[in-house]
């Protein structure tokens, strides 16, 4: 069974995950990533050539791709969630947490990205807070229902939310 992490953007699926496969000696697969590397494109690229949608088609590819795998760490992209094959794939083989934070705890993370080189492309077109709390009221009971378990990581260190998951995980997925 595959451990599937869910969330907003920067809500920490991508380092969290990371810690987790290593402490569980799992292998560990981010589904943007995985995305990058099929088309040869950042997703800010494909967003901005092809949109949204087309981006979303192939996710939804991958995403059925990786549900026919064990024993993996899953960080998904922040929009996995917006399509219900999607969560249902990944739900067949995989226990899935909700990592949440706060808008103003997630724009400041979204900052440090942008400053650090790694921009994320915009969902809404308005200002980033207001960005996150509109796609947030929309998702966060899509997030809700997919979760089997939920984490807030706004005042907890990456460390410390690998460890509340590692100490929450039902029986048979420790190692």
């Amino acid at each position: 069974m595959n451990i599937v992490l869910i969330g907003y953007r920067c809500s920490g699926k991508t380092e969290v995950g990371k810690i987790l496969a290593k402490e569980l000696g799992r292998d560990f697969l981010d589904t943007d990533a995985l995305i990058e590397k099929d088309t040869g494109h950042s997703v800010e690229k494909i967003v901005s050539g092809k949109g949204w949608d087309h981006f979303r088609e192939i996710e939804k590819r991958l995403v059925a791709e990786v549900s026919r795998n064990d024993h993996l760490v899953v960080a998904t992209g922040g929009g996995f969630v917006m399509d219900e094959e999607n969560v249902q794939n990944l739900k067949k083989n995989g226990w899935v947490v909700w990592l949440s934070a706060g808008g103003d705890v997630l724009k400041h993370r979204m900052d440090k990205d942008r400053e650090s080189g790694r921009p994320r492309p915009s969902l809404t077109g308005d200002n980033p807070l207001e960005e996150i709390k509109e796609v947030l009221s929309i998702r966060k009971p899509l997030y809700e229902r997919a979760g089997d378990f939920v984490v807030d990581t706004g005042t907890l260190s990456i460390g410390e939310v690998a460890a509340t998951i590692i100490n929450a995980l039902p029986k048979g997925l420790q190692g």
